[in-house]
């Protein structure tokens, strides 16, 4: 698929999460949080499901990075969503501020995340890394992973997550999870105060649960027999030959069998009609 069409995904799908996230705060001024997080869910869910056919529904390039760290997508590919994500983003902030009250965009910053009471910069990083580790692990492990359950409702289970990290994080951090959704009310706002969390925090998080998904659940990625050979049980997966056919195509027998005779089979119970030659 040509990169005009994926970017335009990556695109749409970010402008809609900042018009909606950011502009569900300042519609709040800051203060429902339930609202703020199903609006940034909500939002994720959506155009996940919508376009992640077409690009795979990163939004985020903290996410874009996690792929490119696991070899999952192209440098070039990559470096066309980060363009369209942080244009997006900003593109969004200035048609918030464009068509609210400016009074009310200025009285929460455009939506600009910020450290809480006593929320020093160090642990606004730790605890946007450890937030932005949840949103890349459910990632892998539904849209990544193919052998997850659940990869129709991938959009569903993203864009939860992101509601509940910021039920957690949104006093404390914003929450943003997103150098994107940082960026583009910055840049707009020209609010810049501690802005490194922001990017340093998504950035850590999301390569480390790229990484560690990518090596413990991808990489040894392949069928795994039901029991060990020895127990009899391997069970092959659906197409692949039995160990105890292939042992017994190469004139040998499994360890459990005797070497002059042929190997046991399992024993299959049936009901079967009495033959006519039989007594009544």
């Amino acid at each position: 698929m040509p990169l005009l069409e994926r970017g335009t995904a990556e695109f749409v799908g970010t402008f809609t999460l900042i018009f909606v996230g950011a502009g569900a705060i300042i519609a709040t001024a800051g203060q429902n949080l339930t609202a703020i997080g199903l609006a940034h869910g909500l939002a994720i869910a959506v155009m996940a499901s919508a376009v992640g056919h077409i690009s795979g529904g990163h939004f985020n390039p903290a996410v874009t990075l996690g792929f490119v760290v696991t070899k999952r997508i192209e440098p070039k590919l990559a470096a066309t969503y980060w363009f369209a994500q942080f244009v997006a983003a900003m593109l969004a902030a200035f048609m918030l501020t464009w068509l609210l009250p400016q009074s009310q965009v200025d009285r929460v910053d455009l939506g600009v995340p910020a450290l809480g009471p006593g929320i020093s910069g160090g642990s606004g990083v730790a605890i946007e890394a450890i937030l932005t580790f949840f949103l890349v692990w459910v990632i892998f492990a539904t849209a990544a992973d193919p052998r997850g359950a659940f990869a129709i409702i991938s959009g569903l289970a993203i864009g939860l997550t992101i509601t509940l990290d910021i039920y957690i994080g949104g006093p404390f951090t914003g929450a943003a999870m997103n150098p994107a959704r940082a960026f583009g009310p910055e840049i707009v706002q020209n609010v810049w105060s501690n802005a490194w969390v922001w990017y340093v925090g998504p950035f850590v998080g999301g390569v480390v649960a790229a990484l560690l998904y990518e090596y413990l659940y991808l990489r040894p990625l392949g069928p795994e027999p039901v029991g060990p050979p020895e127990t009899g049980l391997d069970e092959p997966a659906p197409g692949k030959p039995q160990a105890s056919e292939v042992s017994a195509s190469r004139g040998t027998f499994p360890r459990c069998c005797s070497s002059r005779s042929p190997p046991a089979t399992r024993s299959v119970w049936r009901f079967r009609r009495p033959s006519s030659s039989s007594s009544r």
